[in-house]
């Protein structure tokens, strides 16, 4: 197949490479999806057949085909299923095969019934009479099958080297409507599947390889070639937001969008302002187009079938205006996924969450939406190939996309559902974020490792941002490090929007900025007094603000949770001005907690005590003046700290941080507000009372 043009996708094949067949379809995938704009997150599907020993150590016909739910650009060999072929191809003669029978039949001609259940199309490779297939979604292809007069194109395109295979949904039927057209074009190189996608083959890995390579330039080069000249989706109809306006209007409405897509559970949101975004939210012909469907079936668990969209004039509306179109447009998108999901269902289907999984915005960008960080980023990277498509398909006369009822029998598909079944099951703080003061501290790293380690996203907020900016890169992609000092109004502003830009909002605020100072009265210094009182009281006085103003915008409730000390409850010699701060955080929590409780916000303290591990504080000055107030030496604290407790234990960080989960969690604490938790192995003078 001869190439028309430079190839756009390059040839990365690497001539020195050798191994066995099943290293190289391993191979093979990796470097097909390495390129999203082939092979979509979890979709598409290779394989190659080749005749081995069974475990009797007879020569076997073995079909190595994806197994379901992976990912071909991360795949490794124990994501291959290994079927017998030989008892595969029988089932050509069939006239008709139900999903169930499939499932149940392929599950036997496994070599090995430990490995994961074959793809849905594992049919489809078996009846090809070629040693490799791949199956992938490119763009540039979908562009072609998701056009209008697709069938034409792909004769103007490819020839009679393609056959045009009409929409059906994959399983035993299409892959038998392939095999015969495949078997009566002996001539032909690549299948396209309207509204769906692209299968090629070869002699082997290599070649299997450059022909989906070929395909998918010819098909590029054919659209670039009829899309000169035209403007993407008819044109700019209005200039994109400035930079700094788009920020604000997305830090006001972002929360009320949150509170609106959570119906069943916190959901994370992402934004996405890049060109081919801004392009297409401002397109003047987009907004239609957006309605028409998904660009490819793979796409519909993770996108459903539209997005919403928000007509928005940022030189004649405001903020607030855009919030309650933002609002209202979730809700009708929910009645309407209702009313679908009810004309279409069989009774044992169960409604998915009705919320869009895409929002666009015109003239400002997307905002994605997942259960996960990880889901709300696929949804995101999906729609950002699904534009792609309906780029290229709209040049070429217009984007065609499945019915409703198609798209039901995709979308409630138990094959593709079970894929979702193989996802990690959800933690404890699934979908939620949290945002802590004081994040780099010993008490506070160890708050947030615990939080990520239940599922939850990480604003490391610390006036020492380089050492948040070290836990963040520690924790991963799940955290985002914001400098921050707590006793600076504009600071503290500034970090709740910078969560809500990041992840679209908050649902546990933690508290836990902190200094210490140890004096006599008549020693303690005013700039001392000051001090103390400016991070420990009005640090949390303007914490607390802010994260009441956002959970109560979000209307979701949530949780605060204040860390304290022993020494708001107990009185102590030379600690004056700590102790008192410590004190008012106590009352300003609880008379929030009576304050807010009428809306599901939760907020709590945790009392430590002598958490000397990773601490700055006790790193500091501190450790010699409590040290000198007891009248011993700094070395012997922490052994004078456990004595002088109940349980005569020291506290670590970690205590800390299972109690801030405690609180933070809406299964656990529920039912918990305006409470203290003393983790201070039992110090009696302080016991609440």
């Amino acid at each position: 197949m001869a190439t028309t043009s430079p190839p756009s996708v390059p040839n990365l094949w690497d001539p020195a490479w050798a191994g066995s067949e099943l290293a190289a379809l391993v191979y093979r995938s990796n470097l097909l999806a390495s390129d999203r704009s082939i092979v979509n997150f979890g979709g598409g599907n290779t394989s190659t057949t080749v005749i081995e020993p069974d475990h009797t150590g007879r020569s076997t016909n073995i079909l190595w085909v994806k197994g379901s739910g992976s990912d071909l650009a991360t795949i490794d060999a124990r994501g291959f299923t290994g079927l017998r072929l030989d008892e595969i191809l029988p089932l050509g003669t069939r006239e008709a095969m139900t999903d169930e029978e499939m499932v149940e039949y392929l599950a036997r001609c496994q070599i090995d019934p430990s490995m994961p259940r074959p793809s849905i199309e594992t049919l489809l490779h078996a009846f090809i009479p070629h040693a490799h297939v791949d199956h992938t979604h490119p763009d540039a292809v979908g562009a072609i099958v998701g056009a209008v007069d697709g069938e034409r194109l792909a004769e103007e395109c490819f020839g009679d080297e393609a056959v045009w295979i009409p929409y059906l949904r994959p399983g035993f039927a299409l892959s038998k409507l392939v095999a015969e057209a495949v078997a009566a074009n002996p001539g032909a190189k690549l299948v396209l599947l309207a509204k769906h996608g692209l299968v090629t083959w070869g002699a082997s890995a290599q070649e299997s390889y450059a022909e989906t390579l070929d395909a998918i330039n010819r098909a590029a080069t054919f659209v670039e070639e009829r899309s000169e000249g035209r403007p993407a989706f008819g044109g700019t109809v209005r200039a994109a937001v400035p930079e700094e306006q788009r920020a604000a209007l997305l830090a006001q409405v972002l929360p009320a969008l949150r509170g609106a897509v959570s119906v069943d559970g916190p959901r994370i949101l992402q934004v996405d302002v890049s060109p081919a975004v801004l392009e297409f939210v401002c397109g003047r012909e987009s907004a239609a187009t957006s309605q028409i469907g998904a660009a490819c079936p793979d796409h519909l668990v993770r996108t459903k079938r539209r997005p919403v969209w928000v007509e928005f004039d940022s030189e004649r509306e405001d903020a607030a205006v855009l919030r309650r179109r933002v609002v209202e447009a979730v809700a009708a998108f929910q009645e309407r996924e209702r009313a679908y999901f009810e004309a279409y269902r069989s009774s044992e289907d169960v409604l998915s969450d009705p919320s869009p999984r895409i929002v666009l915005i015109e003239g400002v960008g997307l905002v994605s939406v997942g259960r996960t960080l990880t889901a709300a980023r696929l949804a995101r990277d999906l729609y950002l190939r699904a534009i792609e498509v309906m780029r290229g398909a709209s040049a070429l006369g217009g984007f065609v996309s499945l019915s409703d009822e198609e798209s039901f029998a995709v979308e409630y598909w138990p094959l593709e559902l079970y894929k979702l079944t193989l996802a990690p099951p959800a933690r404890e703080l699934q979908g939620m974020v949290a945002l802590i003061t004081g994040a780099a501290g010993g008490i506070g790293s160890a708050i947030a490792r615990a939080i990520a380690g239940e599922g939850g996203c990480i604003v490391a907020s610390d006036i020492a941002a380089e050492r948040a900016g070290a836990l963040a890169a520690e924790l991963g992609e799940v955290a985002r490090a914001v400098e921050t000092d707590v006793s600076s109004e504009a600071s503290v502003i500034a970090a709740f929007r910078a969560a809500v830009l990041v992840y679209g909002g908050v649902d546990v605020v933690v508290s836990n900025a902190g200094i210490a100072s140890s004096a006599p009265i008549e020693e303690t210094t005013l700039d001392e007094w000051e001090r103390n009182h400016s991070i420990l009281a009005r640090g949390y006085f303007l914490v607390a603000r802010e994260a009441a103003r956002l959970l109560r915008d979000q209307g979701m409730g949530g949780s605060i949770v204040f860390i304290g000390s022993k020494n708001a409850l107990a009185a102590g010699k030379g600690a004056s001005a700590y102790s008192s701060a410590k004190a008012a955080e106590l009352h300003l929590a609880r008379c929030l907690a009576e304050e807010l409780g009428g809306e599901g916000i939760r907020v709590n303290t945790v009392n430590p005590d002598a958490v000397l591990e990773g601490s700055g504080i006790w790193d500091s000055s501190w450790r010699e003046e409590r040290a000198r107030s007891y009248g011993i030496a700094p070395d012997e604290l922490e052994e004078f700290y456990r004595a002088r407790t109940t349980l005569r234990r020291n506290v670590v960080p970690a205590d800390v941080a299972e109690a801030v989960l405690f609180f933070a969690s809406p299964q656990r604490a529920v039912k918990s507000t305006g409470n203290v938790l003393n983790v201070d192995a039992g110090v009696a003078i302080a016991y609440p009372r």
